[in-house]
């Protein structure tokens, strides 16, 4: 089919035009592309300026809690530190009172020492109730000891050491309920130790001043005895027949009445 000029024309000039056209998209399409990518760069720059505040930030942040956790770990150092002289404390405290009970266990202790000690000393000078020679008479701790100490030295064969004891006796205990006993062992330690005359003058003190005492009639037969040690016959015939008057009864007064055949 053949064209005619015209038509020729008309399909160069549509050729034209659509290549135009076909410029004209292409120049839209690189300018769209322009535009999309300026706007990929510019939501890029802005991530990337997120990131980087967000960096920041977390930096930032991450600096804080480091700082807290520090100080949280310094605070925990602390506490610790506070716990452990607590602990100390409490084990000195401890230490302290235990020391403190083993004080007053000791301070206690002494005291009842202390006490015991008192109240034994005490009871050496508390009156206490004997029976010498068959009356009971109250006495002190030391008063007893010393009479049954010279009793005892009698009685043992010391007749001096216990004429001085019972002496001493009688100078330290003027009152005492000894007193009568005490008389009639010193005349029995003179007449041990063959001083005559002086047993007589303790037994008749005896005997003057105890005429009811149960060994009244004992001392007398002793100062007769005494006084026929003296070669005084006389004397002691008389001293039995007062015995066997007052004490007839006496196993004394029959020993008297023995005695009598024997003094010349």
């Amino acid at each position: 089919m053949r064209l005619t000029k015209w038509g020729a024309m008309l399909v160069v000039a549509a050729g034209l035009g659509g290549a135009a056209g076909v410029a004209q998209a292409g120049l839209f399409d690189d300018e769209e592309a322009r535009k999309a990518i300026v706007d990929l760069r510019n939501r890029v720059t802005a991530v990337d300026e997120q990131v980087k505040t967000r960096g920041t930030e977390m930096a930032a942040l991450n600096t804080q809690l480091t700082e807290q956790l520090s100080a949280l770990r310094r605070s925990m150092l602390d506490l610790n530190n506070q716990l452990e002289a607590l602990r100390g404390e409490i084990a000195k405290m401890r230490g302290d009172q235990e020391q403190l009970t083993r004080d007053v266990a000791e301070v206690q202790r002494r005291q009842k020492d202390v006490a015991q000690a008192l109240d034994d000393r005490m009871r050496k000078f508390e009156p206490v109730k004997v029976t010498v020679d068959g009356i009971e008479i109250t006495s002190d701790p030391a008063e007893k000891k010393a009479y049954d100490d010279a009793v005892a030295t009698i009685r043992g064969g010391d007749f001096d050491r216990a004429v001085a004891l019972l002496n001493n006796f009688q100078r330290r205990y003027p009152g005492s309920a000894y007193a009568d006993s005490v008389r009639f062992w010193l005349g029995n330690a003179l007449y041990g130790r063959r001083d005559y005359k002086e047993a007589i003058s303790a037994f008749r003190a005896f005997v003057t001043a105890a005429p009811e005492h149960p060994r009244a009639a004992e001392a007398l037969l002793a100062l007769a005895n005494s006084q026929a040690e003296m070669k005084d016959p006389r004397g002691a015939r008389k001293t039995i027949e007062e015995l066997m008057k007052a004490y007839p009864q006496s196993e004394a007064a029959q020993a008297g009445k023995e005695r009598l055949a024997s003094i010349k």
